[in-house]
């Protein structure tokens, strides 16, 4: 369980479209670090692709929608973006080229379900395209970028910004509770290479949802969203 799902890697790059990738640079963009901590000689963790990737990623998508959306604000644009990059948007990308089956993972990891944790998905996506731009250059992987999220971008361009799941619980909260939901930080990765925290919103006392981010507002606004879906399922309940 704990050696490398190393796959058919061309069948990966078929998915990717990619006619070619530097091997070292394929095997680095899907190793977990759960694995180089089972195995300290085995080379280095696909930890700084992804932050390589991020920031390209996040170009990419503010050029399209600075193009896309000639009369969206600042704020929107921002928010536009946000909801293509988040890491649960990656991870159904991810998904859907079945990129967890490549990973290379720690037995521990492994065992946990980690080919289908949103985190590790979205984290090898953002890694892959981090080792495409150093191998081929930026217009590969902005190529890259725009097949695996053409679905999402396109959505978000046709939608437009969404309302921002913080200020939506805030409202619901303050009409049903007549108080603000409280943010509380239970986990602070202060010592990993990339710093992440795990936030919990309360309403009225009790816990209404968690998320997980790379800053304190991530992880808010996604645990934000997670206590947004189950009041709207408590409603749908209680309607029927």
């Amino acid at each position: 369980m704990g050696e490398p799902a190393r796959g058919d890697r061309a069948e990966l790059l078929a998915r990717l479209r990619v006619r070619a990738l530097r091997p070292d640079l394929l095997e680095q963009a899907l190793t977990h670090s759960s694995y180089l901590n089972e195995n300290p000689a085995a080379g280095a963790s696909n930890e700084r692709l992804e932050f390589l990737g991020d920031a390209i990623l996040g170009l990419v998508v503010a050029r399209l929608l600075y193009e896309s959306c000639p009369g969206a604000g600042e704020g929107d644009l921002t928010r536009i973006r946000a909801e293509i990059v988040r890491g649960s948007t990656l991870a159904r990308a991810a998904a859907r080229i079945e990129l967890g089956r490549f990973l290379i993972l720690g037995r521990g990891e492994e065992a946990a379900g980690g080919r289908t944790r949103d985190r590790n998905l979205a984290g090898a996506l953002e890694a892959l395209i981090g080792a495409v731009y150093l191998d081929a250059g930026f217009r590969a992987a902005a190529a890259l970028i725009r097949r695996l999220l053409r679905d999402e971008i396109d959505r978000a361009i046709r939608e437009g910004a969404r309302p921002d799941a913080k200020s939506s619980l805030q409202h619901l909260a303050q009409a049903r509770w007549h108080e603000a939901p409280e943010y509380v930080t239970v986990e602070d990765t202060a010592d990993a290479p990339h710093r992440r925290f795990v936030v919990e919103v309360k309403i009225a006392g009790q816990p209404r949802g968690r998320g997980e981010g790379r800053s304190k507002r991530e992880a808010q606004q996604r645990a934000a969203e997670v206590a947004l879906e189950g009041l709207r399922r408590e409603e749908g309940a209680a309607c029927i």
